[in-house]
């Protein structure tokens, strides 16, 4: 919780002061530079209001009394306020307020200059919608009336597609699988047929009806996932995903349709420039032919909206500005996509607080928050049950064996500095957690562990981080929610960075070349093929198969063994994306136990 103070004086005479306090949740932060730095959207509110007193007119700010005025000359209003006595009994007390004398005088806390009945609080004018394109931006927020069980349902609906998007995301499946694979259940569950499909055109009321969903439903989850940081990335990542797939999927003609109806901020090159610049758009553009040149539609724009061209160098980009060719268009749009929800999840994130007035939509869009399982989102408690398997602060050494590389290179690290930094700590004690360890077995092992200092520092120092990470002590919804979730590869993967000294992070991510070879063959992985292959996937940015592509040449043997039996189905040998789902299947191959491997929840919605 952050709180901010502003008080008004008359010299040494304090005239007003109020608080302004925002829950951390839903605070929205505005960075100041590359640096760290950030004001957040209570600082701005609080210096709008400072800066509302300062120029506020003399009629604005009405007759001021004087400090020496008796208490007769102040207007008075009387109100009754019931509050307990030492006794248990209730007492009415008449209490003296000040009130203005100027009734139309404007709130300090809002801007003079602003009328905010009709900006802020204002009931939204309905508009009917028009969807002449089967794409849409969501720029334009809907207005019209739907049922509660629509809400609901559409919200739902959508919510496995995106489910399923990001599914594909993690296991690094290509363009053309993600799409095999997201396009029957788009025709099941959220249906966009095109123009040219009916005899009517845009205005069929069955395109109109499919494209109504869609636009409303993206704006029902974008207030259900725009309260935290970490919900409007995902939210912004799976719905740019599901934007190009359609975008790619889309007839030409239609496509250009939409892209012109767009108010993009691009300039056509033109043909003197375009000739006079031929062989610098050669050079840069890979795989460009000559007739493509001359034949191809060139826009420039600024570099920064095409990120993704620059980064693998395939764009020219000339005194700031980048030239896109016809065929990479897609880039542009999809930047223009994400941009604009950027910020919208902001501006919705700011009147989110509003909603909890609402005792019909907050319970529903905390479920839709809370039921998108991802390989984001916490293990399921059959994922930390081992049959047989004697989890304690002892066995840990004869288990990190089966350890993924990021929990092993942490462990061999405390084995041989005695110590491992904050980052590091927290990363190994919720795999720990995850395993089915107990919080008095860390405990231990954290002190057996730390030989190079005495018990009284380890109680004041890292006694307390242990127990909160187990929900034990701290705040009310760590223990609900009894602590912190293990972390996912993914969650390992972008956030928190390793810096110098440190250990945690993924070493297929974070290691240079050579150090993370030494890592691998360290851990007895010699093989030059695998050695070669996992270079060739960290070079193609593709992590979580580097992972297991070790995963299955350390356990080649049992696989096989599995798969000829039919003791496991195809799905529990599926892609890793969680450090315990990889220590749970490992255990149990090298175990020889049958049954079904340990896995992350379902990518899906549960209903």
């Amino acid at each position: 919780m952050k709180k901010r103070v502003l008080c008004v004086y008359d010299g040494p005479r304090r005239l007003w002061k109020d608080d302004m306090m925002l829950d951390n949740e839903f605070e929205v932060r505005m960075r100041l530079g590359e640096d760290d730095s950030y004001v957040t959207d209570l600082d701005v509110n609080t210096l709008k209001r400072a800066d509302a007193l300062l120029r506020a007119t003399e009629e604005e700010k009405g007759p001021t009394c004087k400090a020496s005025a008796a208490p007769e000359e102040f207007p008075r209003k009387h109100i009754n306020i019931v509050s307990p006595s030492r006794k248990g009994l209730r007492y009415r007390h008449q209490v003296a307020v000040m009130i203005r004398l100027d009734t139309n005088r404007v709130d300090p806390k809002r801007r003079a200059t602003i009328d905010y009945k009709k900006k802020q609080f204002a009931a939204p004018t309905f508009k009917q919608q028009d969807y002449p394109h089967r794409l849409n931006t969501y720029h334009i927020p809907p207005t019209a009336e739907i049922r509660l069980e629509d809400f609901e349902q559409w919200a739902i609906d959508r919510l496995r597609i995106l489910a399923e998007v990001e599914a594909c995301t993690f296991r690094n499946k290509t363009a053309a699988e993600t799409a095999d694979h997201i396009k029957p259940l788009l025709e099941k569950w959220l249906r966009l047929d095109p123009n040219s499909s009916s005899a009517q055109g845009c205005t069929d009321f069955r395109l109109q009806d499919q494209r109504r969903k869609d636009h409303y439903s993206h704006f029902i989850l974008r207030l259900a996932f725009s309260s935290t940081e970490d919900l409007r990335r995902r939210f912004t990542r799976v719905e740019s995903a599901l934007f190009r797939l359609r975008f790619q999927t889309e007839n030409a003609r239609e496509r250009q349709d939409f892209v012109a109806s767009l108010s993009l901020d691009w300039k056509a090159v033109g043909e003197q420039e375009k000739r006079t610049m031929a062989q610098d758009l050669l050079d840069a553009t890979p795989n460009l032919k000559k007739t493509d040149l001359e034949d191809s539609t060139w826009f420039m724009v600024d570099f920064e909206t095409v990120p993704e061209l620059v980064e693998s160098r395939r764009v020219l980009v000339k005194r700031g500005k980048a030239y896109v060719p016809s065929k990479e268009q897609m880039s542009i749009v999809l930047a223009g996509f994400q941009e604009r929800l950027e910020k919208g999840l902001e501006l919705t994130a700011r009147a989110l607080p509003r909603l909890d007035e609402d005792d019909r939509l907050s319970p529903i869009l905390h479920h839709l928050s809370k039921n998108f399982a991802t390989p984001d989102s916490t293990l399921a408690d059959s994922d930390t049950t081992l049959p047989g398997a004697p989890i304690n602060a002892t066995s840990i050494d004869h288990l990190a064996q089966h350890f993924p590389l990021c929990m092993r290179n942490l462990h061999m690290t405390l084995r041989r500095n005695n110590h491992l930094k904050h980052f590091g700590r927290l990363q190994y004690t919720l795999f720990l957690k995850g395993l089915g360890l107990t919080m008095e077995d860390c405990l231990v092992f954290w002190r057996q562990s730390f030989k190079l200092i005495t018990d009284d520092t380890f109680n004041k120092e890292y006694r307390y981080n242990t127990r909160h990470a187990y929900g034990d002590v701290g705040g009310d919804a760590v223990r609900r929610g009894r602590g912190y979730s293990p972390f996912s590869c993914q969650k390992i993967l972008t956030e928190h960075p390793p810096s110098s000294g440190e250990s945690h992070g993924c070493p297929y991510r974070h290691f240079g070349v050579d150090n993370l070879t030494g890592l691998l063959q360290a851990t007895g992985v010699n093989d030059r093929d695998i050695l070669r292959g996992v270079k060739e996937d960290i070079d193609k940015k593709r992590y979580h198969i580097a992972c297991n592509r070790v995963f299955e040449w350390a356990h080649k043997g049992e696989i096989q063994q599995v798969k000829e039996n039919g003791t496991w189905k195809a799905v529990d040998l599926d892609t890793i994306v969680h450090p315990n789902t990889y220590f749970k299947r490992s255990y149990l191959l090298k175990a020889g136990l049958t049954g079904v491997a340990g896995r992350t929840p379902r990518d899906g919605v549960e209903t």
